[in-house]
């Protein structure tokens, strides 16, 4: 077993749920949150203290910021994240346009999922590797495929078709493997095939590749999945 079960397992509860769930109305698009650098530092000096931000607002986020004392005047020192210009122009490009608002609300509906299957094969990858015998095997794979139907079957018959086949789409661009080769691995081919059978017949396919040189939506997937990862949209 070259890949967690999890990972698969999550897959296969996510066509599962798929085949409950009907193409919904995509609601009104929704406002693309403006980027605002955190502020991040290593002490140097003089910390300030956030008084004075409380009193004006018990509600605001408080930052602490550090800075030196020079020539008796206080210089506050701040280290700003990189932000990639031209990254955030061509996601402007797209996201300022309705078509693109709306990818931008199904990226980042999904995306937690996909992260979540990349995450899981991590942490189980070296479990698999070290467990020889094949009834272990099973039994982690029943126990994985009863907490999985029960964490995420419910969250998952909400995603609509289009959100479904861009969750799979980030599933392989998250861990380098399409969901019909990670089952191929897993269960076999006649399961992978019947599998596959199943997802076409709500109109997913398990063997969708991330292509974002190619494939236009999948650039800007990837650009947007890219500016979550950097907390800059």
């Amino acid at each position: 077993m070259k890949k967690t079960i999890l990972i698969l397992l999550l897959m296969m509860t996510a066509v599962a749920a798929f085949s409950q769930a009907t193409a919904r109305k995509i609601k009104g698009p929704r406002a693309i949150k403006s980027y605002t650098a955190a502020v991040s530092s290593t002490p140097t000096a003089v910390s300030s203290s956030p008084t004075t931000a409380a009193t004006l607002d018990p509600n605001a986020k408080l930052h602490v910021v550090y800075g030196r004392v020079e020539n008796g005047d206080t210089l506050i020192i701040v280290y700003l994240p990189e932000v990639d210009i031209d990254l955030l122009n061509r996601y402007y490009e797209f996201a300022d346009t309705r078509q693109g608002r709306r990818l931008v609300s199904n990226v980042r509906k999904v995306y937690p999922y996909a992260k979540t299957a990349a995450l899981k094969l991590q942490e189980f990858d070296s479990i698999i590797a070290n467990t020889d015998s094949n009834s272990d095997r099973r039994k982690m794979l029943k126990e994985a495929e009863d907490e999985l139907t029960e964490q995420y079957t419910e969250e998952l018959k909400k995603l609509n078709f289009t959100q479904g086949a861009i969750l799979i789409r980030l599933i392989d661009r998250q861990t380098g493997n399409t969901s019909y080769k990670l089952v191929q691995e897993l269960r076999g081919k006649l399961r992978a095939a019947f599998y596959q059978g199943f997802a076409r017949l709500w109109g997913y396919n398990l063997k969708s590749e991330f292509d974002p040189v190619n494939n236009k939506e999948d650039e800007q997937i990837d650009i947007i999945a890219t500016l979550l990862d950097r907390g800059q949209i």
